[in-house]
């Protein structure tokens, strides 16, 4: 019989094997310390349009109730961070959308390592989790060891930066358990200095309502006008609290095909965008995450951006 940390060492190694940076795991429990910290952000509204948030609140705290027995939470970063970057004078894209949606990239990884799993382990049941359902990614990341949750809210790994996704695999299997490390943000806080909107409220807190990303990706309706002139050319998520950043500067270029900056879309300047179709917009989107925004809501971020310049 095969032993907790044979297990564990096995699954760590076939997801670097899958292309995933680190792989981390914590024991499938109630997220005690991140309970009151959800709660107060609900009761503050900072989530403003995206109701999805305020869905399943005891679901997002304890894994058990997203798959039954749930005895380990295994965490994976997989970077993004990409080796060519668009027209810097061209209305702005966040790096994650750069190349194919990944929730598909992510998901296939991910159904591949729990095959393996219970391939070489035996009959261990569990649940694949990309950021589309009641899962606190950062938190479980966090606990397993991955990094800690910086001062602009994203998961900050040493000598990496924190230009990655972070997925799970729920499982019911009992392995060894990695520890948190501590927080390295220190007396910084270029973060909380380069919002241009002021999402970051404090340290460790963002006003989701208040973020670019939220703007011009989850919100449906009219961009108000206080926010008139601090999009920079940011039209479709926002990077600037992770550029600045000073563990970025660890970011090393990401090795996979998948997330590769279209051609089409690293060469396209302002007035191209401007007079952008639906056909081209399907075309040049059909596999990424820009779809979430719609045609419409493009146009819209894109019209904003011009009348912010008038």
């Amino acid at each position: 019989m095969a032993s907790k940390q044979q297990y564990t060492n096995l699954i760590k190694q076939k997801a670097i094997e899958l292309g995933f940076m680190y792989c981390g795991i914590s024991k499938a429990d109630f997220l005690e310390e991140d309970a009151p910290r959800l709660e107060n952000w609900l009761k503050k509204q900072m989530q403003g349009e995206m109701h999805y948030m305020e869905n399943h609140f005891d679901k997002r705290l304890d894994p058990r109730l997203l798959v039954e027995g749930a005895k380990s939470v295994v965490s994976l970063l997989l970077n993004y961070y990409p080796p060519e970057k668009q027209n810097e004078e061209s209305y702005q894209i966040s790096k994650y959308a750069y190349g194919q949606d990944y929730h598909f990239v992510i998901k296939d990884k991910l159904k591949t390592l729990l095959q393996f799993i219970q391939e070489e382990i035996g009959e261990v049941g569990g649940r694949a989790f990309v950021d589309s359902a009641p899962v606190l990614d950062k938190a479980w990341a966090r606990k397993s060891g991955l990094g800690w949750v910086g001062k602009n809210s994203n998961l900050i790994t040493p000598q990496v930066g924190s230009f990655y996704f972070i997925a799970e695999l729920i499982i019911d299997l009992e392995l060894e358990y990695d520890s948190p490390i501590k927080d390295y943000c220190g007396t910084c806080t270029k973060c909380l200095d380069a919002c241009p909107t002021g999402a970051i409220t404090e340290p460790y807190v963002v006003d989701g309502s208040k973020c670019i990303s939220y703007f011009t990706i989850e919100l449906k309706d009219h961009i108000p006008a206080e926010v008139s002139g601090k999009f920079g050319n940011w039209m479709f998520g926002c990077d600037i609290c992770q550029d600045v950043c000073p563990w970025n500067r660890f970011a090393k270029p990401h090795q996979e095909p998948a997330f590769q900056i279209n051609p089409t879309l690293k060469n396209l300047k302002k007035e191209d965008w401007r007079e952008i179709t639906e056909d081209v917009f399907r075309e040049l989107f059909r596999k990424s995450a820009i779809k979430r925004t719609g045609f419409n809501g493009l146009l819209r971020n894109i019209k904003f951006l011009e009348d912010e310049k008038d």
